[in-house]
């Protein structure tokens, strides 16, 4: 990270707004929340140690915010802190690699009670097109989500081309490296 070798999670905040002071500063998630107040935010829980952190600043954003991780234990942690935090409105929720993997085998044999118990107190799930030779993102998959009233977002999807055949064939949004080619390609004109 800008030529110091540490993990981010080894360096203070103190230390990271220096870093980061030549390139436009940093703001930590709770300045975000708060400066830009029409935004929502997708937040990734990557560590358990951030969990309680992220919980208390999203707690008086929860109607913005859709908190999600690989470990549903990481989220389930940032939810039950911005419980604590005494949040208004909880923020959504995405399942994890566990609950993507029981959904993905739910859908393909057409489980559908199962697929709801899966998704039960979820909000969307974030899922790749595909995971090495298998497709993560079909046709089952998306409608047992959406007969559960489900989002299906498809991650990290940077050409405009496959973002616009993702949203024909049912993702109701994309995770991307280019939100200005996404505005560009998915906005109504």
């Amino acid at each position: 990270m800008l030529g110091d070798p540490r993990p981010v999670a080894d360096v203070s905040t103190g230390e990271l707004a220096r870093l980061f002071a030549p390139h436009g500063g940093l703001l930590t998630l709770a300045e975000a929340l708060d400066s830009f107040p029409l935004l929502r935010f997708n937040v990734d829980v990557k560590a358990p140690a951030a969990a309680e952190d992220v919980g208390r600043a999203v707690a008086a954003h929860g109607h913005r915010v859709l908190l999600t991780s690989f470990d549903d234990r990481n989220r389930h942690a940032a939810l039950a802190a911005a419980v604590r935090a005494d949040a208004d409105v909880l923020p959504a929720s995405s399942g994890g690699k566990n609950a993507i993997a029981m959904l993905r085998l739910a859908s393909a044999l057409r489980l559908r009670g199962w697929a709801r118990r899966i998704l039960r107190g979820l909000d969307a799930v974030q899922i790749p097109e595909r995971f090495g030779p298998l497709r993560v993102f079909t046709p089952s998959l998306v409608r047992a989500a959406h007969d559960a009233g489900v989002e299906v977002h498809v991650w990290t999807v940077n050409d405009p081309e496959r973002m616009r055949a993702l949203v024909a064939a049912g993702a109701d949004g994309v995770v991307t490296d280019r939100a200005d080619l996404a505005i560009r390609t998915l906005s109504p004109h």
